[in-house]
């Protein structure tokens, strides 16, 4: 039997943001794009990766004693680069699913980016991506 490789599963249209972007214009891309995770990419080189959670964790609270313009002035000048995971753990778009799975169920990831040969940010593989192949193959 043949190993399944990320390349075939993965998701290749990967939406990715400049480490320069500021929070409210990650967090409405990944409303948009209906997505949990965006690459952080300057130039070719992948520098990171922000989650829907990283987003939440830095807004501030419904508790905040801030006015509404106070917290506006202050999310827009937070960066993505300052709430960012990095570095960040990739796979290659050579290696299995299966290590990709279990690279994802160790580390509790719903996703990882992933890399060619080179390094640069060819697609993203996440459990949608697995639990569809497992759908279409109807693996028992």
């Amino acid at each position: 039997m043949t190993q399944l490789l990320v390349k075939e599963i993965m998701t290749k249209e990967t939406k990715s943001i400049s480490p320069d972007t500021v929070l409210p214009e990650a967090h409405q891309a990944m409303i948009m794009n209906n997505i949990r995770r965006l690459p952080v990419v300057k130039g070719d080189k992948l520098m990171g990766i922000v989650t829907l959670s990283d987003i939440q964790q830095a807004s501030p609270s419904d508790a905040t004693s801030l006015s509404v313009w106070e917290l506006n002035y202050l999310l827009v000048k937070l960066t993505i680069k300052e709430i960012m995971t990095s570095p960040v753990m990739t796979i290659c778009e050579d290696d299995s699913v299966n290590r990709a799975a279990n690279m994802m169920l160790d580390n509790k990831f719903g996703g990882v980016p992933v890399v060619n040969s080179v390094g640069r940010l060819v697609g993203m593989v996440t459990e949608s991506d697995i639990f569809r192949m497992v759908a279409e193959r109807g693996i028992d």
